[in-house]
């Protein structure tokens, strides 16, 4: 089976938005969540907790699969409606989009 992410290369998924008065941050191929009351606050812990993620699992030599995992299908749902951009707009404005995208996996 060939991987999307491996120890050495890759590109995770994020999405960073408000519910409830609580700002979340999402990376979809982790499961890692952080939640905050400043979007920049949980912006910067994801992706300490992506870079942390990473350097364990190189440590530690696991399985790609690790680094592959199947999102939460919420927040699968969400990145879909975000990269279509016949729903995009209405869509950022409804959840409180504070920002998305990919990163690179290089440590």
């Amino acid at each position: 089976m060939k991987f999307k992410n491996t120890q050495k290369k890759g590109r995770v998924r994020y999405i960073v938005f408000k519910e409830e008065g609580k700002w979340y941050a999402v990376v979809l191929e982790f499961n890692i969540v952080e939640t905050g009351d400043d979007p920049n606050e949980v912006l910067f812990l994801l992706f300490e907790a992506i870079q942390g993620y990473v350097e364990s699992a190189q440590k530690i030599k696991v399985r790609p699969s690790i680094l592959n995992q199947k999102p939460d299908p919420e927040y699968q749902k969400m990145w879909a409606a975000l990269i279509d951009e016949k729903v995009k707009e209405s869509f950022q404005t409804l959840k409180h989009i504070y920002t998305w995208g990919e990163k690179p996996l290089a440590v």
